[in-house]
Formats: structure tokens, sequence, C-alpha cells
């Protein structure tokens, strides 16, 4: 065998062969709980073409997106203040701040037009990979140009600069040549799976296909922006109240989905109904209700309860309480 067939069989093994030895081992680089106080909103979207499918082939990104979104349910929890954390270690290589909270609108594009990312950090790890934390909040970012990081250092909080439509920290991965790297399947092999072995995560985090991230009550249909913003939940309401409301506030619903409400109260059921969604969405909320008759409503305790069910088994359920004086 000749020294030019030695080295063709082992340049075969080493592409074969996954470069773990220099990719980074990522956390999640938002200071909550991913399973119910915040959430990933969009993934990275693997379909070359004009259509969009995340890592499971699924449809929670949109065409183009590059990195993971980290959000936050409403405007509210932003505003309680929610770190951004370094994924792994590395040094610091740009960031930025100053700019508004005030987010994406058509009316915008121009002022935003080369600063999509808001407020960011971009750090720089070993062997050459990158990751950018983008969209923080304005006079956050606690974090300075060359500076060491180790995993879990504070960069700066979650906010909505930049090209964003709600809160949240987008974070892009990227390899040694700049490419956009899917930290949940980074081999670039679209296997239409939960995460394996070739996952940049230390520890990956599970993959939710939609879910409930709010659900309240209220004396009115509420207006859209209010449950955005996290200000649309009534803590009590009088017994004299016009009508009781109970809405629901989630994400990644698709056409064909169906969305249960109830609500009861001290004297059994007041409403419940079955909502079949007729698209998909990145956000939604519904809400049923029924008006007060001439009687008063009986005081004391009500309950709410949202399930999201997706051909016929249940994505996510919630329940909520509200006394009624």
């Amino acid at each position: 065998m000749t020294p030019a067939f030695f080295r063709t069989i082992l340049s075969a093994i080493a592409l074969a062969l996954p470069a773990t030895a220099q990719e980074p081992r990522l956390v999640p680089p938002i200071d909550c709980d991913l399973t119910r106080s915040c959430y990933i909103q969009q993934y990275m979207d693997r379909d070359p073409g004009p259509g969009a499918t995340d890592f499971t082939c699924a449809g929670l990104t949109y065409d183009g997106h590059k990195g993971t979104d980290f959000a936050l349910p409403t405007l509210a929890d932003m505003a309680s203040g929610v770190d951004v954390r370094a994924a792994a270690p590395g040094v610091v290589a740009g960031v930025r701040d100053g700019m508004d909270d005030l987010g994406y609108t058509p009316e915008r594009r121009a002022e935003l037009a080369g600063r999509e990312c808001g407020n960011g950090v971009l750090i720089r790890h070993e062997g050459g990979w990158q990751t950018q934390y983008c969209h923080l909040k304005q006079g956050s970012v606690a974090v300075s140009q060359n500076q060491t990081v180790e995993t879990g250092t504070v960069l700066g909080q979650i906010g909505q600069s930049g090209n964003a439509a709600f809160p949240h920290v987008h974070l892009s991965v990227r390899d040694p040549d700049g490419a956009s790297v899917d930290p949940f399947d980074p081999d670039g092999t679209l296997s239409c799976d939960t995460p394996g072995d070739s996952t940049l995560w230390a520890d990956p985090p599970a993959y939710r296909p939609g879910g409930l991230l709010n659900l309240g009550f209220s004396d009115a249909v509420p207006d859209y922006q209010k449950v955005k913003a996290g200000e649309a939940t009534s803590d009590s309401l009088p017994v004299d109240a016009p009508a009781l409301v109970v809405f629901a506030y989630f994400f990644g619903p698709r056409a064909g989905d169906i969305l249960q409400l109830e609500m009861t109260g001290p004297a059994g059921q007041v409403i419940a109904d079955e909502i079949t969604l007729s698209k998909t969405q990145a956000k939604a909320f519904r809400a049923i209700g029924k008006r007060r008759s001439s009687a008063l409503w009986p005081a004391g305790r009500y309950t709410g309860t949202a399930v999201l069910l997706r051909d016929g088994a249940p994505v996510d359920r919630m329940t909520a309480e509200i006394s009624l004086r």
C-alpha cells in the first residue's frame, strides 16, 4: 500500500469523525425554568429552500432563522429582569448597548437596518467557535470587549431591542468557518428526531412543540396587546362583574389544534368550549366568557382550565384560580 493510499484513508476517517474536541458544550443562555417561566419560541430553520422546518421537521421556526430564540411570556416578565448568561467559556469579541426595547415594526425597518441584533454580545470560544446573544435589554449589558467569561457569566438581561417582536434572547452558534450551526443537531443532517449524541448542549433542553404561556380572568375579552404585556388578568373580581371571561395565551399552535377552555365556580361549571384553531402561528390567544344575568355571581373561588390538544393528545395543560367577592 502506498503512502498516498494511507493519506486517503486517514483523510476519510478524519472527515467521518465528529470534531468534538473543539466544539463548545453549551448551557441554555437564560436564567429561568424552560419548562414553565420561559420557553424556546423558535428553533433554527433547517429547510434550505423557501419553506421552514426545525430540527424535528416541525414548524417551530420561520424561513431563514439562523438561531434559537429563548423567550419570556410577557413584557411584564421582561420588566422584572431575567439574566442572559454565557452559554460557554470564552472571550468577549463585541458588545453593543443603548438601543431601545420598542422592538420591530415595519415603520422601523430602515432605522434598524444593520442593527437587527439590537443590544448584544459576541463571544469567541476555543477552536474558533462563536456564540452571539441578541435583543438584550437597553442598559443591561454587563461585560466589555476582551473580557474573559465563564459558563454562566451574566452578559445582560432579556430585552426586545432591534428586530424583536417579543422579549427574548436570540442565540446564534457559528463554527470556525463562520457558518451557522444548529446546537440541537450540529452535524447538518436533518434527522427529524430529538437531539442525540451530536448535540452541542451539555444537557439538551427538552423540545416543546408548543404550549400555554398564561391563563387568566377578566370581566371582558381582553385586548391582545394587554395579554402580551402581561396586564390582562385580574387578581380578583366583584360579584357584580358584567361578565366572567377566561382566556389562554399560548405559543406554537398549528392548524387543526384544539384548545379546550373551561371555567367552574362554587355552583359548578360556568362555561366551557372546545375551539379548533384554523392556522399555524407563533403565538395566539383565545377567550370564552358568560354575561351576568340579573343575579350576582356566587362569591368564592373560580377555576379556569386550558388544555391544548394536537392530534388528540395533550400538548400542554394549565389551571388558574380567581376569587369573586
